[in-house]
């Protein structure tokens, strides 16, 4: 199944064709108006850490919501979202270093395992584009270019390491309101990081990602940088865990959640359900 396919069809429907395997792609742009989130999936015994490291980290970790050990939900995203098998693809890391690419977790879920959902740019892209700004790799159906930087994130427990940022050209008259615009949302973080210069946070080659596709940048655009979901897991591959699972970059976890309404997780809930 393509892109084109599902590109006009309910989140129910999209669901439906990752968990049957019949879609792998990325997200951007399907079930629009819903929220999507990256995915963090950690034994309990590194969830506290992991919860900090978000917290101190709120533009590159906007929390979602987090789950109880072992349970294949977060009710505040949908009884009906499944983390195991409904990220289009996931990242499977052993040691920290990316052992394998799955379309379901069936084979590697265990019952200590908290996952954590990080809100999406893909939210703010959806106000965007209803703003008329362009973006190219949604355009191009592609996935957006992702690169490693030089800005620090805050350290804890043995998370850590650096921000990793999203890229999207935009055309220098509009950059004002694209900064208006991703206020309004800091669950998918929120305003640009860096506008500009990619060597100045130590991109080297804008035309080589990290993670993605190259994303072209015309004579009347600049390319602006957002932090990313990505971020974790160079903070998982810097903590090393015996196992640990993210979503494969691109490929998000849809919710039932309203992307313009949905909250942050509370932080200071002393109920906190990993604990």
């Amino acid at each position: 199944m393509q892109f084109s396919d599902l590109a006009s069809q309910s989140a129910e429907s999209v669901r439906a064709a990752i968990r049957s395997g019949s879609y792998a792609g990325h997200t951007a742009g399907l079930a629009k108006g819903l929220l999507q989130c990256n995915l963090a999936i950690l034994p309990a015994d590194q969830a506290d850490d992991f919860l900090e490291f978000c917290r101190l980290n709120p533009k590159s970790c906007p929390l979602a919501g987090v789950s109880r050990p072992g349970e294949p939900v977060i009710e505040r995203l949908g009884e009906a979202v499944d983390i195991r098998t409904d990220a289009s693809l996931y990242n499977i890391y052993r040691n920290g270093v990316l052992d394998a690419q799955v379309r379901d977790l069936k084979a590697v879920w265990r019952d200590d395992l908290v996952t954590f959902a990080i809100g999406c740019s893909f939210t703010f892209e959806n106000a965007l584009v209803k703003a008329g700004i362009t973006m190219h790799h949604i355009e191009n159906n592609t996935t957006v270019s992702m690169y490693r930087t030089n800005i620090a994130t805050a350290p804890a427990g043995a998370f850590g390491g650096g921000m990793v940022t999203s890229m999207r050209p935009i055309a220098r008259e509009r950059i004002a309101e694209v900064f208006d615009i991703c206020r309004k949302f800091p669950i998918a973080h929120g305003v640009p990081v860096h506008v500009g210069d990619p060597a100045e946070i130590g991109i080297a080659a804008i035309e080589k990602p990290d993670w993605g596709q190259p994303t072209p940048v015309a004579d009347d655009e600049v390319p602006v940088f957002w932090a990313c979901g990505v971020t974790p897991q160079v903070a998982i591959m810097q903590a090393r865990p015996a196992l640990s699972i993210t979503h494969a970059p691109g490929a998000m976890l849809i919710a039932d959640v309203d992307e313009a309404t949905a909250p942050l997780y509370p932080y200071n809930d002393n109920n906190h359900p990993s604990i």
